[in-house]
């Protein structure tokens, strides 16, 4: 548990506010069906997953914000195109990639997490600022404005615009000068040991991993919680 006075809460995005309505793998073959290719939602799924992890995360550092919109769709195009390389052809790729992009622009696509608007309230009735650190793309903005919870985050830092992807210390270091905060002054919650645990040890912020499923071994170096609610034990 911090001891420190606690100033400022950032938050990484999906899969710690908020997640996937249904799933990748569900999605992705419903939209794939209506373009003519049938494929199993199991491989998509273990491909999905494949081929997130080998692919390097989001930053392009001094691209200009029409540049940025460009290499954020073709980062995408390119890691879905490698999940669909092993099922074989797909002449409509092209079509189904727009369409699955935009898909995943509107908040129907997404759903919050049951506790996050409540928690989110609490701490902002605390007096804490709150902020988001994601490795997420520009839809993010509209993502939150959809969803309802844009107006409790300030700033909104994402990998791209940022020029460097968590764990990069820089990204944490961008946040916490926007409230001309020192690290000690923050928490950053995230569900990715690697990117949110390890960035925000490095960058000195104190670390919240968040394990719904209870699959985390427990340490004592960081604070974990399988909700968000036990956060505002951690702040109190």
């Amino acid at each position: 548990m911090p001891s420190r006075q606690i100033k400022a809460v950032f938050f990484d995005a999906a899969g710690t506010l908020f997640t996937v309505n249904g799933s990748v793998g569900e999605i992705y073959a419903r939209l794939a069906r209506a373009y003519g290719k049938e494929v199993a939602v199991t491989d998509l799924e273990a491909g999905f997953r494949r081929c997130f992890a080998a692919t390097p995360a989001m930053a392009f550092p001094g691209a200009s914000p029409d540049q940025l919109l460009v290499l954020e769709k073709q980062w995408w195009r390119d890691l879905v195109q490698n999940v669909f390389a092993p099922l074989g052809p797909f002449p409509r790729f092209a079509v189904y990639f727009d369409a699955l992009f935009a898909c995943f622009a509107r908040a129907e696509a997404w759903q919050l997490y049951p506790e996050t608007v409540e928690t989110l309230t609490a701490l902002r009735t605390r007096g804490l600022r709150l902020g988001i650190i994601s490795n997420f793309d520009s839809r993010l903005f509209g993502l939150l404005e959809g969803l309802g919870i844009a107006h409790f985050f300030d700033p909104v830092v994402i990998s791209t615009r940022a020029g460097y992807a968590k764990p990069a210390g820089e990204i944490f270091t961008q946040a916490l000068a926007y409230h001309d905060l020192r690290p000690d002054e923050a928490l950053h919650v995230g569900d990715s040991y690697s990117a949110d645990i390890m960035g925000a040890q490095a960058a000195g912020l104190t670390p919240v991993f968040v394990d719904r499923r209870g699959k985390d071994q427990a340490t004592d170096s960081y604070v974990r919680v399988k909700s968000l609610a036990e956060l505002l034990d951690i702040v109190d």
